[in-house]
């Protein structure tokens, strides 16, 4: 009696580890359906609301739940000026290391203009600014994408693309 009472409690022990090792999440790209649900429909941008472009979308998810997005938005309502350097929004809840400089968590604007990747925050004024590289070999190139490349990112504007890792 005493072997079965361990042995239901073994089982017992078991099925619950198992379970809570189960609903641990580990870091990974965003789905589709996870991105529907997480980019905002609008963003706040320079003193204007923005149509976010789902089907631009990507981000990740790191183990302890915090999450990055990237999407490109409609600039046409902005000036000539926001638009050479405004392409899409950028909200992290994890500090990011990009190009070599940390971007601190929060909701920025971001573009790909001249020579460098410029992250701005919402009153457009440049937050950080770094070279970008560009991928020759790519075959398909697409408007925005996210890749995982080892513990970090590249995210990817057509060919263009800058590394983020987070910290």
């Amino acid at each position: 009696m005493q072997k079965m009472r361990v042995a239901t409690a073994g089982m017992i022990v078991f099925v619950f580890l198992t379970a809570a090792l189960a609903q641990k999440a580990s870091q990974h790209l965003l789905s589709a359906d996870e991105l529907k649900t997480l980019v905002p429909t609008d963003f706040f941008f320079r003193g204007q609301k923005a149509p976010t472009q789902l089907r631009n979308s990507a981000g990740f998810e790191l183990a302890d739940g915090k999450v990055t997005l990237a999407a490109l938005v409609d600039v046409s309502g902005y000036s000539t000026a926001i638009q050479q350097k405004y392409q899409g929004l950028l909200i992290t809840e994890v500090k990011l290391n990009i190009g070599g400089s940390a971007l601190p968590p929060g909701e920025y604007g971001f573009g790909f203009a001249a020579d460098k990747f410029v992250v701005m925050n919402v009153a457009s004024e440049d937050v950080l600014s770094t070279g970008y590289q560009t991928d020759a070999e790519m075959k398909r190139p697409v408007p925005l994408k996210l890749e995982q490349d080892g513990a970090g990112y590249k995210l990817y504007a057509g060919k263009k693309w800058v590394a983020l890792k987070p910290e």
